[in-house]
């Protein structure tokens, strides 16, 4: 049976993701799959030393509580007509989808996330990495309109900047 996966990272942007893929499982009668990839303290490097055994096992912890988290909050408590399957992945997050959604007949649904010019230079896109790397096809979400409107309120906030109405509109 063909599976949807969707990247999960726990942010306001992933919703519009979860969304989505939740819509194609049930246009195709498949599986949903919610992939949340995690990585330990200090990475790879960090999960080699025993004396860390505690920390990665209270990073798998943390993991699963975010997707727990990230799943009620795109759904609420009544879970989408297709059953919802989540799962954590120790690893990069792009390594750990391409690698989770591996059959041809799979779809991999990632969000594309609000891309700078300085958090491009930091943060490698994922949906770019599953773009070439996967073996199946890659539905790349781009994020909610609405969510521009929040950041833009929130920086205003932040800076205690008065907010005009009309602009949030």
């Amino acid at each position: 049976m063909p599976k949807i996966v969707v990247g999960v990272s726990g942010s306001l942007g992933c919703l519009t993701a979860l969304h989505r893929a939740a819509a194609e499982a049930r246009l195709r009668r498949a599986e949903l799959w919610a992939v949340l990839a995690w990585e330990a303290p200090g990475g790879e490097l960090g999960g080699r030393h025993s004396a860390h055994v505690s920390a990665v096992a209270q990073c798998r912890a943390t993991a699963a509580e975010r997707l727990g988290e990230a799943l009620d909050a795109a759904f609420g408590p009544g879970r989408p007509e297709a059953e919802v399957k989540g799962v954590t992945v120790w690893g990069s997050p792009g390594v750990a989808l391409v690698g989770f959604a591996r059959d041809p007949d799979d779809l991999l649904v990632v969000g594309t996330g609000a891309r700078g010019s300085l958090r491009r230079l930091v943060h490698r896109s994922v949906a770019r990495y599953c773009q070439t790397h996967a073996l199946c096809p890659v539905l790349a979400v781009p994020p909610s309109p609405l969510l521009a409107t929040y950041d833009m309120a929130h920086r205003r906030n932040f800076w205690h900047m008065p907010l005009d109405p009309r602009e949030v509109v």
